[in-house]
């Protein structure tokens, strides 16, 4: 039976997942994927800011791969095991996912063991904002923390936003933590893409003696994190210079708790989407590809973190009608 070769690519919120499976699509590899896209989110984002490719792209919302819907990953990979029209399968977790119980799902009958093969699980860090404090206290510390301890390629992104001081601490960090897996320092992901297809490092049996019980780990339920998300839909156009003024303000007073925000907006007298992308107070702010003839020109934004006012949020972007 062939075995399909698996992507696992993983970070934290922000960490830039969706760059890199756009750098991998974008590729002339002549290899066809399938995409599994899933978002913490109510509303579907990083689905549409994936490029367009000839990628049949499953979008799974709402919740993560690593526990609420890990039912419907296992349900998408049971079908997509029996094809032979593709090369392999990129699977873009969302940044508060675990990947224990993720790499537990290739392994976890003689079906998925026989029609998969897990080639490698690469995670994205956040060079600006991972913790170097090491406190572990913080379940999204924790999960940021796991996710480098499960990854076998970490790519060290935004590494042209910070020093080389704090880079060379973070990769004092970060080997501390998974001396065996392979670091590179990325511009948004720009890593070559011999790098990160084709690797076969995936390597269970150091995952198991760092965690002997890993394959026999019960299912989890949904995160106990406190962190949630705001999913807000607006009919009709945004002024886009309104818009950045409030995202910039928000986010310059409250982006300690804002883990991540997204959206793809409606701009006024624009045939293209406004798409903004946020991680604490960072905040980008741009145009992307254009809208559809016969697609619905809907404003969506997702807001992740903690102790977020939904009524505020959404009469902000309210306020930012055309």
């Amino acid at each position: 039976m062939r075995q399909i070769p698996v992507t696992v690519l993983t970070g934290y919120l922000g960490a830039g997942k969706t760059t890199l499976l756009n750098r991998i699509l974008s590729e002339e590899h002549g290899l066809r994927f399938a995409v599994i896209v899933n978002e913490f989110g109510e509303i579907g984002i990083d689905g549409d800011l994936v490029v367009d490719s000839d990628e049949e792209i499953y979008n799974m919302n709402n919740g993560c791969v690593c526990c609420t819907v890990r039912g419907d990953l296992i349900r998408v990979l049971s079908s997509l095991v029996k094809r032979r029209d593709i090369d392999g399968i990129l699977l873009e977790t969302t940044g508060l996912a675990d990947p224990s119980p993720i790499i537990q799902t290739f392994f976890m009958d003689d079906d998925m063991r026989q029609g998969t093969l897990l080639d490698s699980v690469v995670t994205v860090v956040d060079a600006v904002h991972f913790d170097l404090s090491g406190d572990s206290a913080t379940e999204a510390a924790k999960e940021a923390v796991e996710q480098v301890v499960y990854g076998d390629l970490l790519l060290l992104n935004k590494a042209d936003l910070v020093g080389e001081d704090r880079l060379a601490a973070m990769e004092a960090r970060i080997r501390a933590l998974n001396p065996q897996a392979r670091i590179l320092r990325t511009t948004r992901c720009d890593a070559p893409i011999e790098e990160i297809l084709g690797r076969r490092s995936f390597d269970l049996s150091r995952l198991l003696f760092l965690s002997p019980a890993m394959l026999d780990a019960p299912a989890k339920g949904a995160h106990e994190s406190g962190v949630t998300s705001v999913s807000i839909t607006l009919d009709g156009p945004v002024d886009v210079e309104k818009l950045r003024e409030h995202l910039g303000s928000f986010l310059a007073e409250q982006g300690q708790d804002v883990y991540r925000c997204k959206g793809i907006m409606h701009a006024a007298g624009n045939a293209q989407r406004l798409v903004f992308q946020g991680v604490h107070m960072l905040l980008e702010v741009g145009f992307g590809a254009p809208w559809k003839d016969d697609e619905e020109r809907i404003s969506r934004a997702v807001f992740i973190g903690r102790g977020l006012d939904e009524a505020a949020l959404r009469a902000g972007l309210e306020a930012c009608r055309a």
